[in-house]
């Protein structure tokens, strides 16, 4: 049986998945919303300037939001790393989070808890890309850093 990881080998089906969330991103759109953290992210290494929304309530992630300017990695990593990240507990989050940086930085991970954020397992061999694929994933990480501070 093939493990997800052989899956997301598929390059035909990995260029289909990031040209889809590329073209639709899912929770693409800033809301006017107080309670929703927010984070601008910019890269000095490509045109990617967006701004992340987060919101936790009883320490669940609720929501998650993104616009801005962005490539396509970024805005499908963003996207992706939305769908996966809404609906989890903080700390399942932040081991979602993890994992995924592992794999950009070809460290080990668990390909299996990153679904198809696996999509991006090869980033690592394109060092100008991977500050694309981690932009979102940054803004959120900080923000959960921040909010936990705030608990304390």
């Amino acid at each position: 049986m093939a493990s997800i990881k052989d899956y997301f080998n598929d390059q035909n089906l990995m260029r289909e998945l990031l040209l889809d969330h590329y073209k639709y991103p899912h929770n693409h759109g800033l809301l006017e919303n107080d309670k929703y953290l927010s984070k601008r992210m910019a890269s000095a290494s490509c045109i990617d300037d967006i701004t992340v929304q987060l919101d936790v309530e009883d320490d669940v992630i609720k929501d998650i939001r993104f616009d801005g300017v962005a490539c396509t990695i970024s805005t499908a990593s963003t996207s992706i790393m939305s769908d996966l990240l809404i609906g989890k507990k903080v700390e399942e989050a932040e081991e979602i989070i993890r994992n995924y940086l592992n794999m950009i930085d070809n460290k080990d991970y668990d390909p299996e808890i990153l679904e198809e954020a696996n999509v991006f397992q090869n980033v690592y061999k394109q060092a100008n890309r991977i500050k694309c694929a981690t932009i979102g994933w940054d803004a959120v990480e900080e923000m959960l850093k921040e909010s936990g501070k705030e608990d304390d």
